[in-house]
């Protein structure tokens, strides 16, 4: 039976998943023109602040997202079409079809090339995707999961940020089962068919975690984390619950260690670029997650999602990742409403990502219905 939000939710289900998708993707956008920058040429080039808005990248293009929102997008579709590692692999294979062509194939009879997302021509644009998303994708050996804590099958000794940056959507999910510990499990699975050091998919699905306890309510949570209902920030809440069940896991050391420094970092007050440098490049997972929350952590008010993402994007490590990961968190806890709407003007594919969020929502509580319209975008569904 599927699971709806409560009606007393003053923000709703589907603003939420709005919030973290939109989110998410301008925190990448934001991010993606310095992101290999650092942070004396970003304050060199765009003045003692930082960028402190949108900037045009290479092409003199604003708000263009990368390959994190491409990514993400392709993890919701899985999620719809399935729910399931496999369903999700064939995502991230569509996702892979839109780097290696430059327009839409025809279908044929490939079973991959189905779907209205794959038709989505914006897609069709290489963002510096990530060499293991790019690798494990291509591997053509056994992809099912490893026992968590034991290396993957592919890429075993990648950690990389490119399995947190596409995983918000597994914490969104409000179709049983509904449950902390199912969100974090998936993500880690399917983070596995990319990248399989434990800490790179454990950190994936610390953050899928982080994303379910922002998106449900407290007295829904699952009997197994109900305990620690304290009234502090729902954020800061949300961030030790995932923790705490991180822990629960083998070879958590690394990832959990990360998220108590960040949190510790956030109430000393006082946040900048130095500090977010201080836990790390964000080049590989752990330090990608920890550094999004931090980011989140030290403006967590609706009034300062902005200031958020650019603390998130101004510094000398991967800043569109951890732009888009402070995103999809803020998003996540106040909705779409809360997201700077100047920014949000200039995003690219802004509407097929709200139409996806969208359709995300009504697929995840039950409340579409099975059209010719909805298997042609959803084949499967």
């Amino acid at each position: 039976m599927p699971v709806h939000p409560p009606a007393h939710d003053p923000q709703g289900y589907r603003d939420r998943v709005r919030g973290c998708l939109l989110g998410g993707a301008l925190g990448d956008a934001l991010g993606a023109p310095i992101e290999f920058e650092s942070i004396g040429r970003i304050r060199r080039q765009h003045g003692p602040a930082g960028v402190t808005g949108l900037v045009p990248d290479w092409r003199g293009a604003v708000g263009m997202i990368t390959d994190d929102t491409q990514m993400t997008l392709f993890t919701v579709e899985g999620l719809i079409r399935g729910g399931d590692v496999g369903a999700v692999h064939h995502a991230y294979l569509r996702w892979l079809d839109t780097q290696q062509q430059r327009s839409p194939c025809p279908s044929g009879n490939d079973p991959i090339r189905t779907g209205l997302l794959r038709e989505q021509r914006w897609l069709y644009s290489r963002r510096a995707p990530g060499n293991a998303c790019l690798s494990g994708l291509r591997h053509r050996g056994s992809v099912a999961p490893a026992p968590f804590g034991e290396p993957g099958p592919v890429n075993p000794d990648s950690k990389g940020c490119g399995t947190v940056m596409r995983s918000a959507p597994f914490g969104l999910r409000a179709r049983s089962p509904r449950s902390p510990r199912h969100a974090f499990e998936l993500a880690a699975e399917c983070a596995q068919l990319t990248h399989g050091h434990p800490t790179g998919y454990l950190a994936a699905g610390a953050f899928a975690a982080i994303v379910h306890f922002l998106v449900t309510p407290a007295e829904q949570t699952s009997p197994d984390m109900a305990e620690d209902m304290t009234e502090d920030e729902p954020l800061a809440r949300a961030v030790r619950q995932a923790t705490d069940l991180l822990e629960t896991y083998p070879s958590h050391e690394e990832t959990s260690r990360a998220l108590r420094t960040a949190v510790s970092l956030a109430a000393q007050g006082g946040p900048g670029p130095e500090r977010v440098e201080s836990l790390g490049g964000a080049w590989v997972a752990e330090e990608a997650l920890a550094i999004a929350v931090y980011c989140a952590l030290a403006h967590p008010a609706p009034g300062d999602v902005g200031r958020a993402l650019l603390l998130a994007v101004n510094h000398s490590g991967d800043s569109d990742s951890t732009g888009a990961v402070c995103g999809n968190l803020l998003g996540a806890r106040h909705g779409e409403a809360a997201l700077p709407a100047g920014w949000l003007a200039h995003l690219e594919g802004r509407d097929a990502i709200t139409e996806l969020a969208d359709d995300f929502a009504a697929w995840s509580t039950g409340d579409h219905e099975i059209t010719g319209a909805w298997l042609r975008k959803y084949p499967g569904a």
